[in-house]
């Protein structure tokens, strides 16, 4: 038997061995968060399950590196048959395969179907352990690695080789490059390490199975983009030109409409377009002025052709995806974005509310509802931050004196979104919206104006009103409690559910690596407390940051990225200062944490960008580069730098679950269970040293 993962390799230094690893590690970890959520659209909707399936995979893996080194061999062709049956997920049913839980809207309503919601959860699972399996693989030469090199100068590498796989595949966003490209930058070094007939043939089938997944659709580096005939779904264009219908992450999106030229609604055929095509020109035509006017979530441009029809002076158009802004300047019938009076800007729309301090005649919200997450570190949704109470009210500060605020939205989800986005309307602005209900995809549209009236709005539409809000009031979303799409009065069973299950099925998979007894010899409880403490850390830098400066990729890559170099030098640190005492940085760590939770991003948006951008970075800096000195200091400390690197992943898996409860207490409480955890790594480590003396 083996006693080398790299029986097969064509790289001989070890150092060289560890960066390959970590760059397929991380590569492939980013591509499966991407592609396996539009494989399988339930699994989107725990968007960090694959990260977490990731890191208990890894964790698993390099428990069992010096024990069973030759299961590497199986890391490929693993890969390959996930990558292969997922890529029929179409055929197989599983694509739109719903949970039906009433506490998530976008799972199909309220009906009961308890069957439905086991076979919906055990899908997810599936998958869970699909991905985890793959990545017990890929842990195993960390495993054998850490125990070969010395710990700090292996965990250099992999941290080295981690910063190039961020790299790497953020070029890949940027470029728009499509899934078979992004598996292959994580297949290539798993050939060098391992180069087998068997490895070339399975990595034959893992690209080509991901080339297949791909069909006719685009890649932006948010999103899939499928693009099919609308087959006149509004009845013909009246103008003959022809319509599309955009699919992101298959899911319907939005329609490309040539609403330019009227007809009348004694056609019985037209009156749903000259409906559609009012709704998009309401919140213009209520203007009492046409100078300026903003869009955000343009998407492919309805919104902005309606504020060109009518005359408006100037347009600024905002959209995160560059791919969506792009189909709409080539494809759509009106040609909004030619115009010289529309500017088109690539933003986060909540960054450019902040960033920005012109103010518009109408701010229009487009259909923002998002079908991708923000980033791999995080289980939110790119437009939760720009529908809470702190959003709607910088979107509110850009309308002049006279203007008005529209906001858009599709309430299928029933009644109580309806009561939800009235009530924040109300809260952020201080007027009492009005509502009207256009049936366009499902949509109401919500307008405020500090000298708009309802009888003016009636005159378009007969049907506007206002709404009574409910009593007690609905919770609405917040910066702290950004859970837009959360079904108030009902619990979130499908995350519980799954979350206890990958709890169970993981401890099962822990104790199997790491013995039955689970010893203090061979379990670090102090390095899994560790990792549990940094994942709740790191996730919340993201999200913060993101606060400050947007959900872009750049954002987030640059984040990550940021996060590992903070990493690297706390490791370099403790590389050249080798006795560093652990109990003043852990002081130090737990006041930055308290710092990060009394200082919230809200604040720090108060500042201009430059010293937001100074003040935030040593902020969010500070305690990762002091968690880093601590784990690198124990990391190298450690007699079995295998087990405690394992441990450490396992802990990061406890963390990524602990993130759900955000959804119970706010993001905020986050870092104070962070500390907490911290804090339990820190008893853990005074009780360990205190048992010579006693």
């Amino acid at each position: 038997m083996n006693t080398t993962p790299f029986s097969a390799s064509v790289v001989k230094r070890d150092e060289l061995r560890m960066f390959l690893t970590a760059f397929a590690v991380l590569t492939l970890e980013l591509a499966m968060i991407r592609w396996v959520g539009t494989q399988v659209r339930v699994a989107a909707y725990f968007s960090n399950l694959v990260l977490i399936a990731a890191f208990l995979g890894i964790g698993l893996g390099a428990a069992l590196g010096r024990t069973k080194p030759h299961w590497f061999a199986a890391t490929l062709p693993i890969l390959a048959v996930v990558v292969a049956v997922l890529s029929l997920s179409d055929l197989l049913g599983f694509v739109h395969f719903v949970v039906p839980d009433p506490a998530m809207h976008f799972w199909a309503g309220s009906d009961a179907d308890n069957w439905g919601f086991i076979r919906g959860c055990g899908l997810v699972l599936l998958c869970f352990w699909a991905v985890a399996i793959v990545f017990v693989g890929l842990g195993i030469p960390f495993g054998w690695l850490f125990s070969e090199l010395p710990p700090l100068r292996a965990y250099r590498y992999d941290i080295i080789g981690s910063v190039s796989g961020v790299v790497a595949m953020s070029m890949a966003a940027w470029a728009s490059l499509p899934s078979p490209v992004w598996f292959a930058l994580g297949v290539v070094p798993l050939l060098l390490l391992r180069r087998t007939l068997l490895n070339a043939g399975a990595a034959v089938i893992v690209l080509g199975a991901a080339g297949y997944s791909v069909g006719g659709a685009l890649f932006s580096p948010y999103n899939r983009i499928d693009l099919e005939d609308a087959g006149g779904s509004l009845g013909p264009p009246p103008s003959g030109q022809k319509e599309w219908a955009l699919n992101v992450n298959r899911d319907y999106h939005q329609l490309i409409l040539d609403l330019s030229v009227s007809s009348t609604f004694a056609d019985p055929r037209m009156a749903h377009r000259d409906r559609v095509r009012l709704a998009y020109e309401l919140p213009f035509r209520v203007s009492p002025k046409r100078g300026s006017a903003m869009v955000v979530g343009a998407g492919t441009g309805n919104d902005v052709a309606a504020a060109v029809r009518l005359g408006f002076d100037r347009v600024v158009s905002v959209d995160i995806d560059p791919e969506i802004v792009r189909l709409g300047k080539t494809l759509h019938p009106e040609r909004p974005y030619d115009d010289p009076k529309v500017t088109a800007v690539i933003n986060d729309a909540r960054a450019f509310f902040e960033q920005r301090d012109e103010v518009f005649d109408v701010v229009c919200y487009g259909l923002l509802d998002s079908h991708a997450m923000f980033s791999a570190m995080s289980s939110l949704r790119l437009d939760n931050y720009v529908y809470t109470l702190e959003g709607v009210r910088a979107g509110w500060n850009h309308v002049a004196p006279g203007g008005v605020l529209s906001i858009s939205f599709s309430v299928f989800a029933g009644d109580w979104m309806t009561e939800r986005l009235a009530r924040l309307v109300k809260e952020a602005t201080g007027l009492d919206p009005i509502l009207i209900g256009h049936g366009y995809n499902y949509g109401v549209t919500f307008m405020v104006g500090r000298t708009l009236t309802l009888d003016s709005v009636r005159r378009l539409f007969p049907s506007a009103g206002y709404r009574e809000l409910a009593d007690p009031p609905i919770p609405i979303p917040s910066d702290d409690w950004p859970f837009l799409y959360l079904r108030p009065d009902s619990t979130p069973a499908a995350y519980i559910l799954v979350g206890f299950l990958i709890a169970l099925t993981a401890l099962v998979a822990v104790r199997k690596a790491f013995g039955p007894a689970l010893a203090a010899s061979r379990f670090d409880l102090h390095m899994f407390l560790l990792g549990a403490g940094f994942m709740l850390l790191e996730t919340r830098m993201v999200t913060e940051l993101s606060l400050l400066f947007g959900s872009t990729w750049v954002v987030n890559s640059s984040v990550i990225g940021g996060v590992l170099l903070m990493i690297l030098l706390a490791n370099t640190t403790v590389e050249r200062f080798r006795r560093l005492a652990t109990g003043p940085l852990y002081g130090l760590l737990l006041v930055s944490l308290v710092g990060i939770w009394a200082l919230s991003a809200g604040v720090l948006n108060r500042f201009d960008l430059v010293p937001r951008a100074i003040i935030a970075g040593l902020l969010y800096a500070l305690p990762i580069f002091f968690a880093g000195l601590i784990f690198s200091t124990w990391l190298g400390r450690s007699k079995n730098t295998s087990a405690a690197l394992g441990a450490n992943l396992c802990g990061a898996v406890l963390g990524g679950l602990l993130e759900y409860l955000g959804m119970g207490v706010g993001m905020k409480a986050l870092t104070l269970l962070a500390l907490c955890l911290y804090l339990g790594s820190l008893l853990v480590i005074q009780r360990r040293e205190s048992k010579p003396a006693s």
